[in-house]
């Protein structure tokens, strides 16, 4: 018998809401790290089975240290998932992406230099996302948001800081000259641990803003961020619904 294909779907603001989901269910899972950043709910998207995880978990405030990404990326290995797809929101760094727009990321720069279990150059880890699976389902992503007219950008390089979600105009223009088209707080460490367990993933980087990035650093509130994360969203989820029935997972030689 064919082994069940199960998706891992892992969201932070706005994504953890599982209404989009039909017979779900909350289930719990233990890991070698201790428990993930919130209750998984297993479900049913238009016949694809999935896991619903959130990263920060419901109603938890915002910290990259708060969120056990081990204990994440494990649960979902532990409940028979084989591919994962993230959302994060980000601010972007340059002009023609706009808040509102999508970035479909194919690689990642780690400007922290203090994860665990991560090789450093003098510089910056550079950490492509290859699989098979990411380029046939960047591929669905691309043509079904423009099917949706849906703002969207094919690839992009996220660089991840620690920290606090604005940068300084001088961080700013040191990420620009790296090459980077979009900023975050610590989503890398989900690229680098879903290698080290088989874990096909994608991630879908939902721009929130831009203006803050910009040289006059004009005033972003943090409830205008928050308006944005939860209309960029509704706009993720109606993209995996109308993707995960398209992808051929029989296709995908994943580790």
């Amino acid at each position: 018998m064919e082994k069940e294909i199960k998706i891992g779907i892992i969201g932070g603001s706005g994504m953890d809401d599982p209404k989009f989901l039909t017979d779900f269910e909350e289930v719990t899972a233990d890991t070698p790290f201790g428990k993930p950043s919130s209750a998984l709910i297993c479900g049913k998207l238009n016949n694809v089975s999935v896991v619903l995880l959130s990263r920060h978990g419901k109603n938890h405030s915002i910290s990259p240290t708060n969120v056990p990404y081990r204990a994440n990326l494990w649960a979902l290995k532990a409940l028979g998932c084989t591919h994962v797809l993230a959302t994060t929101a980000c601010g972007s760094l340059r002009e023609e992406i706009k808040p509102g727009d999508l970035v479909f990321a194919d690689q990642f720069i780690d400007n922290t230099k203090h994860r665990i279990l991560t090789i450093h150059d003098e510089e910056v880890v550079h950490t492509p996302m290859a699989d098979p699976f990411c380029h046939q389902l960047r591929s669905l992503l691309s043509r079904t948001a423009g099917e949706l007219n849906y703002n969207y950008h094919d690839r992009g390089t996220v660089v991840t800081i620690e920290g606090q979600r604005f940068s300084t105009r001088a961080e700013s223009k040191m990420f620009r000259a790296w090459g980077a088209d979009i900023i975050n707080m610590s989503t890398v460490p989900e690229v680098i641990i879903a290698r080290e367990l088989g874990l096909c993933y994608q991630i879908i980087v939902m721009s929130t803003d831009y203006d803050s990035w910009r040289e006059d650093e004009a005033t972003v509130t943090w409830q205008m961020i928050s308006a944005r994360m939860a209309e960029n969203a509704d706009k993720v989820k109606k993209l995996i619904t109308e993707v995960l029935p398209k992808i051929n997972f029989t296709d995908c030689d994943c580790r």
